[in-house]
This record gives C-alpha cells, structure tokens and sequence, in this order.
C-alpha cells in the first residue's frame, strides 16, 4: 500500500480534515472530510460550558466524563477516515493536528473565556489521543502564526508552496478555505517526517 498523511484543522466540536498522497517527493489531494466530534445526543460541543460556573479543580473533575466521551468518539471518527484511505488503496502513516495551544487554564480569571480556551485545547487533544490509540505517527501545530511556522519546514519557496496548495484546492474543490488549506499544511509536514 502507498503512504498517506492527514491533517487536522480542530475547531470546537468538528474537525476539517484532508488527506494526501505523495507523488514524486509532490502531496497531492486524497480525500477530505469535515466531521463531528460530538455526540448529538449530549450537549458536549462545549463541555466546559457546562461546568464552568463550578470552581475550576471541581470544573475539571466535572467534565472528565464528558471529555473521555469526545475522546471516543474522535478514536471512531478516525478509524472511519482510517478506513476510507484504506479503501483507495492507501495507508496512513502519520497525522498532523493545526489547534489551540496549551496554555494554564487556571490563569484565566473569566469563566467563559477560559471554558472557551479549554475547549479549543480539548477539540485539538481528542485528535491527538485518537492517533495513539491507533499507533500512529502526529504532530500538532498551534493555530498561532501557523504558516510562519511550518513553512520554513517544508524547505519550498513560498510560491512553491502556494502554488502547491493551490493545486491540491483544486482537486480538493470548494470550499477550499483558511482552515482547509491548514490541514494540508499539517498533513504535508507529516508526510515529509513520515
């Protein structure tokens, strides 16, 4: 089977995802998925809303339920795209995930901001631990200067790299968005570690 990668762009409760496949050193478009990371029967598509009036040592202890079941849901999800690549003839040799970066939460006087921060944290950790669970390669990037950050490692120009991304939007097609474009960012530096 040939080698594929996925990158993630983690948003509260979804996730945008692209696939790619390298054809002579080159990504190229695989696939592409938007998907859920909630459950639409629980109200987790902002778990530390629900919790944050509580202080916050019992607001993390209160929603520990609720993350393990986001958790569990994002192992599935990815044993679904797993599948799917599978399917066309590929394997997945790594993951990237473009997300919040940490930061201490408890440091966040406002309730509602930090709820807003701890989630934005969870929804890019779930990917994380669901490629562990499925033993692969990942590497998260923070959504902060994202572009000036991995660009340099793909050791293109810029307009190479524009010019590459552009390519894969359109094989990818519309929308092919800010959030789009950084999942194949994420997915291409992990196919130049893989």
């Amino acid at each position: 089977m040939q080698s594929a990668t996925i990158g993630f762009r983690a948003k509260t409760g979804r996730a945008i995802a692209i696939a790619l496949k390298r054809n002579d050193g080159t990504p190229e478009y695989l696939a592409r998925w938007e998907v859920a990371l909630y459950d639409p029967k629980l109200p987790a598509t902002g778990p530390h809303h629900q919790v944050m009036e509580l202080p916050w040592n019992d607001a993390q202890r209160a929603v520990r339920p609720l993350e393990r079941r986001i958790e569990a849901i994002a192992i599935k999800m990815l044993a679904g795209l797993l599948n799917d690549v599978s399917s066309q003839g590929f394997k997945v040799s790594g993951i990237g995930v473009v997300g919040s970066p940490d930061r201490q939460l408890d440091r966040i006087g406002n309730p509602h901001i930090r709820a807003h921060a701890a989630e934005g944290i969870l929804f890019r950790r779930v990917l994380e631990v669901a490629a562990e669970e499925h033993r692969l390669q990942w590497r998260s990037f923070s959504d902060r200067a994202f572009e000036e950050r991995t660009f340099p490692e793909l050791r293109r120009t810029p307009h190479e790299i524009k010019s590459t991304l552009a390519a894969i939007g359109r094989s990818a097609g519309r929308p092919w968005r800010a959030d789009e474009r950084a999942a194949a960012v994420a997915a291409w530096v992990v196919m130049r570690l893989a």
